[in-house]
């Protein structure tokens, strides 16, 4: 069984633009290639999970991610990081899509989509992470059975606090979240 890391998109991985499906509007968030780059050297793999409901609201079309998609994985490749997955929760409850406008068990904090990428490609959920910047990301990982870590940038307005939602750590970005996940699986590392 593999290990991963798992990253929230919009926040995280990258720069929040609300809504955004327009690849020249993505940008890398500072400070996350050399912890991406650490990350899969040492064997983890690195899946996006990510909800994506201006599906059900009608903001964009579905296939509108494929771009997104393919910008991620180039900005990430020039880097020689590889992405090796990507999945996203296309519902919203108050969606204008009515086969889309439901409460599924993908959208996080729900953990459809980790149970999914795990049992597609073959990832250990103990030994895994999930990373994102507001809580619902780090219940989604709880839930999986994952440890879980906050960036703490200010995207986290509610703060509403249970054991469910409560992260292992709180960092600052990428790097630094990479630098304690190493640590915790025994690896020498110094500043990123």
């Amino acid at each position: 069984m593999k290990k991963a890391v798992f990253l929230d998109k919009d926040g995280t991985l990258v720069v929040d633009v609300p809504y955004n499906v327009d690849p020249d509007k993505i940008v890398l968030s500072d400070h996350c290639l050399k912890g991406l780059k650490r990350l899969q050297e040492d064997g983890f793999l690195l899946i996006l999970i990510t909800n994506q409901s201006g599906i059900a609201r009608g903001y964009f079309k579905e296939e509108d991610l494929i771009a997104v998609e393919k910008k991620i994985r180039e900005l990430l490749g020039h880097e020689e990081i590889v992405l090796d997955g990507f999945y996203y929760c296309p519902h919203h409850p108050d969606g204008v899509i009515n086969s889309l406008a439901i409460d599924c068990d993908c959208r996080k904090p729900e953990a459809g989509m980790l149970f999914r990428a795990a049992q597609e490609m073959g990832v250990n959920l103990n030994l895994s992470w999930m990373i994102g910047d507001i809580l619902n990301d780090v219940e989604a990982g709880n839930r999986a059975g994952c440890k879980s870590i906050l960036i703490d940038n200010g995207n986290e307005t509610e703060w509403l606090l249970n054991e469910r939602r409560k992260p292992l750590a709180k960092v600052k970005n990428i790097d630094e979240a990479a630098v304690y996940i190493l640590e915790k699986h025994g690896k020498q590392v110094g500043g990123m």
